[in-house]
């Protein structure tokens, strides 16, 4: 049991779906595609509104979007539109579904020019997370230049929904940067 563990002070130690999601997938570096690209479609969904609305539907999320299936998602069309527009159980906005859909869009190009969305993320970073020592919620930043620097170049390659702050807490979930705080019991397990 982790609930004696010292987190970061968003994790809190009230929330078991907030717990499980820090203590087990926040800011470990992923680098599988398909784990990267349901995160970018949850990060999407989530711009404006709280993480824990995200997660609360993120099963919601893999029921309608196919399990986040990229090519799946790729033939969406007005129907497949309506569909998610109707489902309740999910964020219901046109923009972000349609975001998602070009986000695959992108998603498949850059796989195709770097052999994996993994390699050209990492990329970045020099394919090492990098490790941040913040003391305090307070001191870790919204956004940063490497932040960024990927907002400008997703933004170019027809990425939707990828402000720099979005960008920011897209790379903190999938461990580009280690911003667990350094008394949180995960920043030592990831070599802060």
């Amino acid at each position: 049991m982790t609930e004696d563990k010292r987190r970061c002070a968003w994790a809190g130690n009230s929330n078991e779906l907030y717990r499980h999601y820090h203590d087990e997938e926040w800011g470990r570096p992923l680098r599988d595609d398909q784990g990267l690209f349901e995160m970018l479609v949850l990060e999407t969904m989530q711009a404006g509104l709280s993480w824990m609305t995200v997660l609360r539907k993120r099963e919601n999320f893999r029921k309608a979007f196919d399990n986040f299936d990229i090519e799946k998602i790729l033939t969406y069309g007005e129907e497949k539109i309506a569909a998610l527009l109707a489902d309740s159980g999910i964020i219901r906005n046109r923009l972000k579904i349609t975001a998602v859909i070009a986000n695959a869009r992108a998603f498949i190009e850059v796989q195709r020019e770097f052999g994996s969305f993994s390699a050209y993320l990492w990329g970045f970073t020099d394919n090492k997370p990098i490790q941040n020592r913040w003391q305090t919620l307070a001191d870790i930043p919204a956004k940063t230049e490497l932040s960024d620097k990927i907002s400008a170049d997703m933004k170019k390659r027809g990425f939707k929904f990828v402000g720099s702050t979005s960008i920011y807490a897209y790379i903190q979930s999938v461990g580009l940067v280690n911003d667990h705080t350094a008394d949180c019991f995960v920043y030592t397990e990831l070599g802060g």
